[in-house]
């Protein structure tokens, strides 16, 4: 039965005083939650050695992630972070692939699989985003484009790698603008991408956990999450609010 998961995605936003706080909100209202979801929260770098030790001592039912990883073991390259040190302080998970790097920073299918190596390989499962842009889904494209983002990154695995990987569907023209593809366009995608896992992994298809990332929001997150193929959310800006997020998490 494959895995219920919200993860809140805080992006560059909270100072660590501001996170630890979050953090705290977020631990104690997930204390007596039964509904079987796994809840993870990936805030800022600075963040994680604080925002770990709050979990722990919570009692380790929120888990912790990265919003990004480098590409590369460990040397001579300044400004990163390596997946081992994120396994060091605390993540068990690595978002990798979001729609912001990909465009704001330039990162390639090809550096996206390397990240996605170095997580694995130190023990983090990746959370690994696809999706279309405006553009592509009006030009009919939007099947194309993110069949190509899994089969250039993800067919490259093993499949005992492939199934620590979550996939993460957000249509980019949906991130923080507001609209919200209709459960009915998330669920046609999400099961397209089943589809495409299952191409080269036919034994793992139906246990990998797809999430949507796309202005969820407890006003339709019940909605969204009540399709055959749709596993949960990766959240945007409805988790810097910890009620908002503990309602979108009992949506299910």
């Amino acid at each position: 039965m494959r895995k219920k998961i919200v993860a809140g995605n805080w992006k560059m936003n909270t100072s660590v005083e501001e996170g630890i706080l979050l953090a705290k909100q977020i631990s104690f209202l997930t204390k007596d939650l039964e509904n079987g979801v796994e809840v993870i929260i990936a805030p800022p770098f600075t963040h994680l050695a604080g925002v770990s030790q709050v979990l722990k001592n919570e009692g380790g039912k929120v888990h912790l992630s990265a919003q990004n990883c480098a590409d590369q073991l460990s040397g001579a390259y300044t400004g990163e972070v390596s997946a081992k040190m994120l396994e060091d302080v605390g993540c068990k998970y690595v978002i990798i692939g979001h729609s912001e790097r990909r465009e704001y920073y330039g990162e390639t299918n090809e550096t996206l699989l390397k990240k996605i190596e170095q997580a694995l390989s130190a023990g983090l499962s990746p959370i690994f985003c696809v999706g279309e842009k405006l553009d592509e889904r009006e030009s009919n494209r939007h099947f194309e484009v993110v069949a190509e983002q899994i089969t250039e990154v993800l067919y490259k695995l093993k499949g005992f790698d492939m199934s620590k990987v979550i996939v993460a569907y957000e249509p980019v023209w949906a991130i923080g603008t507001g609209k919200t593809a209709s459960s009915d366009q998330a669920e046609e995608m999400h099961a397209y991408i089943r589809r495409v896992i299952g191409g080269k992994f036919p034994a793992l298809a139906d246990d990998i956990s797809i999430l949507y990332g796309g202005s969820c929001k407890p006003s339709n997150a019940q909605e969204i999450f009540a399709k055959e193929n749709v596993d949960g959310g990766l959240i945007g800006g409805a988790s810097l609010v910890a009620q908002d997020f503990i309602a979108i998490i009992k949506s299910f």
